[in-house]
């Protein structure tokens, strides 16, 4: 499916249509975001992390991630994070320790390869 574009100069909105277009829509799109879901839960498995949701529950949107340990300490691991060009989310919710890490953007799976390797490094 092709959009047109009536200003030329465009709206970001316009801009949002275009780019979707040309990776081929919303499918080819919706594969991305997946397989930069499923690159970020292999990493993070391999790491020791645990996903909260089961994967038949799991979107492509968001992954949260359960703490690895009660005596893990977000605020640390945010910031070192941060200073590697990586910004993560708290967990928001009551039933566990959680963090969530988004997997939609204008990111890629090596970009996600990236972060568990930052993880990696981190937690040595």
């Amino acid at each position: 499916m092709a959009f047109h574009f009536a200003d030329p100069c465009g709206t970001s909105f316009q801009q949002a249509l275009k780019e979707l277009d040309e990776e081929g829509g919303i499918e080819a799109r919706h594969q991305r975001y997946q397989k930069n879901h499923d690159t970020l839960v292999d990493g993070m498995r391999a790491l020791g992390f645990e996903t909260l949701l089961p994967d038949a529950l799991q979107s492509s949107i968001i992954t949260s991630f359960r703490y690895p340990s009660q005596d893990f300490d977000f605020h640390d691991f945010y910031q070192k994070l941060k200073l590697k060009g990586f910004v993560i989310y708290p967990g928001k919710i009551s039933q566990a320790d959680t963090f969530r890490i988004g997997n939609i953007g204008d990111v890629h799976p090596e970009d996600f390869v990236r972060l568990t390797e930052a993880i990696r490094e981190i937690r040595k």
